[in-house]
């Protein structure tokens, strides 16, 4: 049993239960699921550059869930995170060039 526990997607209880177990669970205060989030896009990102090609695409589902989770806990939906990225885009544009800044002469 974990004594400090995870933040754990929305229907996990529902499906520990459907497989026969009772799950002990609390919810998060605001400050507490911040943190938990911000953890869990770590955890994320890891099993992401941890993963196989194969595995790599729904890992990378995975942060992306999480990131949408964080902007909604800063206030900013879906729609608005991508007006942030794509106004930081046409500032700085993105990686599809594949550039390696090693610094200044």
């Amino acid at each position: 049993m974990l004594t400090e526990g995870k933040l754990v997607r929305d229907l996990i209880p529902e499906i520990i239960r459907a497989n026969g177990a009772e799950p002990e669970v609390y919810v998060a205060d605001p400050v507490e699921y911040r943190r938990r989030l911000r953890e869990k896009l770590g955890e994320e990102v890891s099993e992401y550059m941890e993963a196989d090609e194969t595995n790599a695409p729904e890992e990378l589902a995975d942060v992306l869930e999480v990131a949408y989770a964080l902007a909604a806990d800063h206030g900013v939906d879906p729609a608005q995170l991508e007006k942030i990225r794509v106004a930081k885009a046409r500032e700085r544009s993105g990686f599809a060039e594949r550039i390696v800044w090693t610094g200044n002469r």
